[in-house]
């Protein structure tokens, strides 16, 4: 997949200019050479060797699925990384991730994996442990050894950082995350001096395809030279916060997701500032019953879960400081440059596929002209999962 890729870049380095050339210097003493921007600041903190793993090994985690253990190439090396970045109340802190790094002849491409929503007792299955359990183990180590290094950020409240609370869908901190991990990971590869070339590709499903999201937001906006994208391809996420939340709100059918939006309340309301006692939230008994366990079970219907005064002004759009954390973590309305394959199930019963219809809609009237709607026919949140990861695959593969 990617030694084209290589020999590409290996005969653009060979028929360029050279840097040196035979022609008379010039005399002009006025053009002045424009100064160097100043080096990133380095936030690779340190590095753990997790495991060496053949080819047989990584055939062997995919035998259940038919053909894809032939796409296995390279043996890889995992590692985990601690590396410093930013938490949500502006303070450095140090999280982890995990490198996968196939042991192939030429410079390969970066992917930054976004994983998707772990619960606090699922903290062992964090990229930075390399269980059996987690997303990596399997197909995405495949997709490693096929020839791409592969960063994987923990987020913030897993791994290194697991004493603090993780911000769940919080688009900044998991873009910032992901994004200093990704600095990290090339931090190390320049270190141990492992070929990687400048493209960036982007992937994660669910919160993953959220952060995905935001994550390439970040990029082009603030590592458009450090870091550029060369292809996205987030799955599934819930991009448009605000009609979500609209949506949740006048709902009368069962909604199987409620217990993780509760979190994703509760994240908001600590961000940004707001401390509302979960009563301001919830109806009895389960405001008293969150309080004391956040991810208590809670009714899937949203009237019998959220207080009316809170549903009424969701509705009406009349509480404005949750409108604005709302809309601070909108990112379905803005233009990329890079190429950006939006797929999502069109059954999808945890994320409604309206996200990312909106977010198409929204970056094409903007004048995106790389951006494509990928429909998951009939699929719902998990039955897409594998559809997901095979075109997303199949689409960086094209740059």
């Amino acid at each position: 997949m990617t030694t084209g890729w290589a020999l590409s870049l290996l005969a653009l380095l060979l028929t360029a200019p050279g840097c040196k050339s035979n022609s008379p210097e010039p005399t002009d003493t006025t053009t002045t050479t424009p100064p160097a921007p100043p080096a990133p600041t380095p936030v690779l903190v340190g590095s753990t060797l997790i495991g060496e793993y053949s080819t047989s090994t990584l055939a062997g985690r995919v035998a259940d699925i038919p053909l894809v253990g032939s796409l296995v190439r390279f043996p890889i090396k995992v590692y985990r990384l601690t590396y410093n970045t930013t938490n949500t109340d502006g303070k450095t802190i140090t999280a982890s991730g995990a490198l996968l790094v196939p042991a192939a002849p030429q410079a390969l491409p970066v992917i930054s994996y976004q994983h998707g929503t772990l619960q606090p007792d699922e903290e062992g299955r964090a990229p930075s442990y390399y269980s059996s359990g987690s997303e990596l183990w399997s197909a995405v180590s495949v997709l490693a050894s096929t020839g791409y290094v592969v960063s994987a950020p923990d987020y913030i409240g897993y791994g290194a950082s697991k004493a603090l609370p993780h911000p769940y869908e919080h688009g900044p901190s998991l873009a910032s995350a992901s994004a200093d991990m990704l600095r990290a990971a090339r931090e190390f590869c320049k270190k141990e001096n492992i070929a990687v070339n400048q493209k960036n590709f982007l992937l994660g499903y669910s919160e993953g395809g959220y952060a995905t999201m935001s994550l390439h937001k970040l990029l082009e906006e603030k590592y458009a030279t450090e870091l550029p994208v060369a292809a996205s391809a987030p799955g599934a996420g819930a991009y448009h916060k605000t009609a979500f939340a609209q949506y949740i709100m006048k709902s009368e059918q069962p909604l199987n997701f409620l217990s993780t939006y509760v979190w994703v309340l509760d994240t908001y309301n600590r961000v940004y500032g707001l401390n509302r006692p979960l009563s301001a939230y919830f109806k009895e008994p389960y405001a008293t019953r969150l309080h004391a366990n956040p991810f208590s079970s809670v009714p899937n219907k949203a009237s019998e879960l959220f207080a009316e005064p809170f549903r009424q002004a969701v509705l009406n759009n009349t509480d404005a400081a949750l409108a604005a954390a709302f809309k601070d973590n909108d990112v379905y309305d803005w233009k990329p440059t890079a190429p950006v394959a939006l797929f999502h199930g069109t059954a999808d019963d945890y994320v409604p596929y309206f996200n990312s219809q909106d977010a198409y809609n929204a970056m094409r009237a903007r004048g995106a002209t790389q951006v494509q709607l990928k429909p998951i026919q009939g699929g719902n949140h998990f039955t897409s999962v594998a559809t997901y990861t095979l075109q997303a695959f199949a689409f960086i593969s094209q740059y």
